[in-house]
């Protein structure tokens, strides 16, 4: 089933490629098995099921973080956000603007345009 969410032909695509979208649509299925889980356990009125949905969803949670585990160790961007958002501290959105030294040109302020390069004029 997977492999009917490929946008390009699979015989252009790389192992690494193939390799990362089989965990990319893994942890999309573990996350929304763990949503699903918490809707049924808190609309359940038997505490003995809750508490087995509860789990349920505790242990997709486990194999989400395992995926994502795996993708920090196989994409080094992923590995690098990950650097940079996981366990920080303050707004999430002015994390990034102090990792890359007080922001200014980012390309996440609300209206900017910029892509956070800097300006390529008069440089040759």
């Amino acid at each position: 089933m997977s492999s009917e969410s490929y946008h390009e032909p699979i015989e252009l695509l790389s192992e690494g490629t193939k390799n990362r979208h089989r965990a990319l649509v893994s942890l999309r299925e573990e996350l929304e098995a763990v949503d699903w889980y918490q809707q049924r356990a808190e609309a359940c009125s038997d505490a003995e099921l809750r508490a087995i949905l509860t789990h349920n969803k505790n242990e997709e949670i486990e194999h989400a973080m395992m995926t994502l585990e795996w993708l920090r160790r196989n994409d080094a961007v992923i590995d690098s956000n990950i650097q940079t958002y996981l366990n920080s501290s303050g707004p999430i959105t002015s994390v990034e603007a102090k990792t890359v030294g007080g922001g200014g040109g980012g390309g996440d302020a609300p209206g900017s345009t910029s892509l956070g390069i800097g300006s390529l004029k008069g440089k040759r």
